[in-house]
């Protein structure tokens, strides 16, 4: 159904513009191609398509307009919803917004009914009802992929609950932990971006149909029926607020820009894990490439490339904050430019959880490297503090005495603490005991740290359950 009328002209064509009655001319071509938002918009066709159902039941239910009137934009919504999920029917992209589109569409099918359609309401409202619909509709999908993720790092932990990793601050050796915490550490990031999510819905879960332009309408509508029609757990309380309000766009890709950096720095540390001096995960040639130049080369191209859009979902948070700043009330075309950076967020977010999953999913963990990676470094020397203080030494000179065994065995050329004799440990306090080598192996370090959140198998089994728990309930 193309409609070849140049767009603005004054026409009794139903594809004019929405707002041409007040002009004698219609705008230039160049200026409709400018301000049109159909191929961003056109996205929440079948969300626009809903909340028009339960505007137009809700017109017939207060007498607005006639029951017959109200059947017959009921079944001509319906019938451009099975079109365009069938794909016998496509978007018009001459129609300015993806509301004209449908009204004019509908006007086409049904005749002066449709032109009642948009009685006491205004595209203000109806866009700002369009994009909560739209978003309470998709973000479940990404939470399920989310969840997902987290699964999968479940399954994987459950298979290392013993498997060494050394832990690192500054990028320098810390202390002995296990492959299986750090990746718990990534599924409680993960977990706390599915319950973020949840609370921004949370905050969506209210209908502003019926705010009008800003200052709601002089007929007898019912938002309450509206709301309750579209699973809405209210409306929202100012009609001026209604329709000014883009909070929860930012608050959504603020939740996508937290959830992208989150992958960013996983995506950090599988690159350097695969690296030769690392070597603890070889990725799948699935999810890797090679060089054109370099016969030898596997690239974490597709981790590397996750890392590198964190720009583009940050950029699309800024450019939110910046497109409401100094904004007066109530609606300004700039808030058109809200569903771009919106939507490229999304995306993106939910393309880089799928990858992220398949990629680590199917990686090989290099278990020996990974235990070897622990002996050296002195990552043992709190557990030499610790040793001490189980036998009365206050931490503090704990502490003082396992750096004077540090810097000797540095002065001795050796790489750690337990390379030391025990005389040479009781030259520098004679409560070392032979007993001290056994307990500050990585294994024996590891295995006492048990309280909560520790890297203990039986703390990293509690976690993964906990977390197994949340995927299964949700």
């Amino acid at each position: 159904m193309k409609d070849n009328t140049p767009h603005g002209t004054i026409t009794d064509n139903n594809h004019a513009a929405l707002w041409h009655g007040r002009f004698a001319e219609g705008p230039d071509a160049a200026a409709v191609e400018f301000e049109t938002s159909i191929r961003v918009d056109e996205r929440m066709a079948l969300d626009d398509i809903k909340g028009s159902l339960a505007h137009a039941a809700m017109l017939a239910r207060q007498g607005i307009i006639s029951a017959e009137e109200g059947k017959a934009i009921e079944d001509g919504l319906k019938s451009i919803e099975n079109d365009l999920v069938s794909g016998s029917l496509s978007v018009d992209y001459s129609a300015e917004d993806i509301h004209s589109f449908i009204e004019a569409t509908l006007t086409d099918r049904i005749g002066d009914p449709g032109r009642k359609l948009h009685t006491g309401r205004s595209r203000n409202d109806q866009i700002a009802l369009d994009e909560r619909l739209y978003l309470r509709r998709v973000i479940p999908e990404l939470q399920k992929k989310i969840v997902s993720l987290i699964g999968t790092l479940c399954k994987i932990a459950g298979k290392h609950t013993n498997s060494l990793l050394t832990g690192y601050t500054h990028m320098q050796h810390a202390q002995p932990g296990t492959l299986a915490q750090h990746l718990c550490a990534w599924a409680w990031m993960l977990k706390r971006d599915v319950d973020r999510l949840e609370g921004s819905l949370s905050r969506v879960s209210l209908s502003p149909l019926g705010s009008g332009a800003l200052a709601g309408s002089g007929l007898p509508l019912d938002r309450e029926f509206v709301a309750e029609q579209l699973g809405f757990s209210g409306v929202t309380e100012n009609s001026l607020d209604s329709v000014s309000d883009r909070d929860y766009c930012i608050e959504f890709t603020s939740d996508f820009a937290l959830l992208q950096g989150h992958l960013s720095r996983m995506c950090e540390e599988i690159v350097l894990w695969s690296t030769t001096e690392f070597g603890f995960v070889e990725l799948s040639e699935k999810w890797s490439t090679g060089s054109s130049i370099m016969p030898q080369k596997k690239n974490p191209d597709f981790a590397e490339l996750i890392r590198g859009r964190t720009g583009k979902v940050y950029g699309d948070l800024i450019n939110l904050l910046v497109m409401v700043k100094g904004l007066p009330l109530a609606y300004d075309r700039d808030m058109q430019e809200d569903k771009a950076p919106l939507f490229e967020a999304l995306d993106t977010v939910m393309s880089n959880v799928v990858v992220f999953e398949a990629m680590v999913e199917s990686a090989r963990w290099n278990v020996p490297r990974m235990e070897e990676s622990c002996f050296g470094g002195f990552a043992n020397a709190t557990d030499v503090a610790d040793y001490l203080v189980r036998k009365g030494l206050p931490f503090r000179v704990a502490h003082g005495v396992s750096a004077r065994c540090v810097r000797l065995a540095i002065d001795s050329g050796k790489s750690a603490i337990e390379e030391l004799s025990i005389e040479e440990l009781r030259g520098i306090s004679e409560l070392f005991e032979d007993d001290i080598f056994e307990r500050i192996t990585p294994r024996a370090c590891m295995e006492a740290r048990t309280t909560t959140g520790g890297p203990s198998p039986s703390q990293v089994e509690r976690q993964i359950a906990a977390l197994e728990e949340f995927c299964s309930s949700f």
